[in-house]
């Protein structure tokens, strides 16, 4: 299962409009559209990586302008980041090449075996949740 489930996520990563940014940097825009600002604590934990890794991503996102530092208008201590309608278009892009892909997969499969993975989903799910 570990390796089916990590192939799996591989190769839907790889399903990306060409000239995309690296896995890390796309992962923190996609992060940043669904979710809102964040903080560099925040993004790193998410990201379960240190908060000087996730520094260097948040940096080559700010220098491509697909992201924005801002202060929290909560506690203007803290830098919040914020993706730009460039990154916006980019998260977006990526997301819906992803989407069908996947959905391109799973529509060539006959219907009880979408069945099993639908059942399979819900089983999964509740083990991520765990």
């Amino acid at each position: 299962m570990r390796s089916a489930v990590g192939r799996l996520y591989r190769r839907f990563r790889s399903e990306r409009p060409e000239g995309s940014l690296g896995d890390a940097a796309l992962a923190v825009l996609t992060y940043l559209h669904k979710h809102g600002p964040q903080s560099l604590t925040e993004l790193s934990d998410q990201a379960r990586v240190s908060p000087a890794s996730m520094s260097q991503t948040v940096n080559r996102l700010t220098s491509a302008d697909y992201a924005v530092r801002t202060r929290d208008p909560r506690d203007g201590r803290r830098v919040l980041f914020t993706v730009t309608g460039e990154g916006d278009e980019i998260a977006r892009a990526a997301r819906a090449q992803r989407n069908a892909w996947l959905e391109d997969q799973l529509a060539a499969l006959p219907p009880e075996d979408r069945a099993v993975i639908t059942r399979a989903i819900f089983l999964l799910g509740r083990i991520a949740d765990s």
